[in-house]
């Protein structure tokens, strides 16, 4: 309680966690019914499974591309927030863009609307996401304050806007998005007025000399990761686990969900506040899994990560209950954290951390998007073709794959640690 009232303190981490909790909240509060807009006839689009599959499997190839640049640039930048600053630009733009663009070509000119929408958003929000992330990732390793603490202010802004969306998008789903535009306007004035502080002097060790945060990588550094065999396995990892979880949690369940109710309003609104409440209980377990993490290390941690996103899909194959759909969803506040700061834990353990933006966005984000790329219009053509069951049985099963393939892939905390070494409680205590 003690460390966590001193980080409080800390003004970097109050700047990120309020930058983290603002960028979720203008993403959250369309983002969480992007899908239910898609596909909803009576408020939204009416798209089918294949339309709404390119949808994702475009904006996931413009998220791709962007990946690569951001990790490349933010790298360069070091702690720096040009970047973060053009990205806050657009999502303060979003609720005009969306109402007046976006929709108008989505239903008279398909594909043209298909590809701006994906430029747009994944300039913003989609990539803009994994930017975020592995900049407040650089502060925390720069300023002493643990990410987790300040990522979870991301989760709760989520919560708290997803919690009004539901009730916004029956009334008229432009709400949603105009309130995303004035959240990414008041963000955009935090980034450009809010100054970040020296970071405080580390006296070097000879480790930190040569992998030191610090210091500035080269492309030659940047495109040396893509010779890693090690960095393939985790490449491999993600597609295999994280990218299907994404189709099955973005694309598919939130009309899965909503279809189990008698009407398609009730069915919104329930969602809405069952996606609220899971984010609160994400945000705190964001906070909880460093302390997991201290138990039980890096590796264990991300296995455990998997196993509940099978269990999550599996379950909702089986049950076809609200109530107990709506539990299983629950799963998710545990899995996300369980593998979102595991694999950020597990790129600064085993390679250079001083390329860790590079390594979030190719290692993490980048492979997630060619999965998705790749996935999201099979499989919702898959869903047209034989409906949720049988498409989430399949999902699963992959998963379950990732899992096995995780259990004998993955470096363990001790070996090859070419970064930040990674001390257990335990074995500390053992070591004392």
């Amino acid at each position: 309680m003690a460390g966590f009232t001193t980080t409080l303190k800390n003004p970097t981490y109050r700047q990120s966690s309020f930058s983290m909790l603002l960028f979720f909240a203008s993403w959250g509060i369309w983002w969480s019914f992007f899908q239910i807009w898609l596909t909803s006839e009576s408020a939204g689009l009416a798209l089918n499974g294949a339309q709404v599959g390119t949808v994702y499997s475009v904006n996931s190839l413009a998220t791709l591309v962007l990946m690569f640049a951001y990790g490349a640039i933010q790298d360069r930048l070091g702690i720096r927030k040009h970047l973060a600053v053009i990205l806050a630009s657009v999502t303060a733009l979003v609720g005009p863009f969306c109402t007046w663009v976006y929709q108008p070509l989505l239903q008279s000119h398909f594909m043209t609307g298909v590809i701006l929408g994906a430029i747009v958003l994944s300039i913003g929000f989609l990539a803009g996401v994994g930017l975020f992330e592995a900049l407040t990732e650089r502060f925390s390793r720069r300023f002493n304050f643990e990410y987790g603490q300040a990522r979870m202010w991301g989760s709760f802004g989520y919560a708290v806007v997803a919690l009004a969306a539901g009730f916004l998008f029956t009334i008229n789903p432009a709400l949603n998005f105009w309130i995303g535009s004035a959240l990414g306007l008041i963000h955009l004035l935090l980034l450009v007025f809010s100054r970040t502080g020296e970071p405080p002097v580390i006296k070097k060790t000879a480790v930190e000399g040569i992998l030191s945060p610090a210091s500035t990588p080269t492309i030659r550094d940047m495109l040396r990761l893509f010779r890693l065999p090690s960095l393939w396995l985790i490449i491999l990892f993600v597609m295999l686990s994280w990218t299907f979880y994404t189709v099955f949690d973005q694309q598919m369940f939130p009309d899965f969900y909503t279809g189990l109710f008698e009407t398609p309003e009730i069915g919104q609104r329930v969602y809405g506040i069952l996606n609220s409440v899971q984010v609160f209980l994400e945000a705190a377990m964001l906070g909880i899994v460093p302390i997991i993490m201290r138990r039980v290390g890096v590796r264990t941690s991300l296995l455990l990560g998997v196993s509940i996103m099978f269990i999550r899909i599996l379950g909702c194959a089986l049950v076809d209950d609200p109530i107990w759909v709506s539990a299983i969803k629950m799963l998710h506040a545990i899995e996300t954290p369980l593998f979102i700061l595991p694999v950020f834990r597990y790129f600064t353990l085993h390679f250079n951390p001083a390329l860790s933006a590079t390594l979030y966005m190719v290692g993490f984000q980048v492979s997630a998007q060619i999965g998705n790329v790749i996935l999201s219009t099979p499989l919702g053509a898959l869903h047209d073709r034989m409906g949720y069951q049988q498409t989430f049985i399949a999902i699963s099963v992959v998963v379950l794959f990732a899992g096995v393939y995780g259990f004998i892939a993955l470096k363990k905390d001790d070996q090859q640690v070419d970064g930040d070494p990674f001390m257990r409680h335990s074995k500390a205590a053992v070591d004392a």
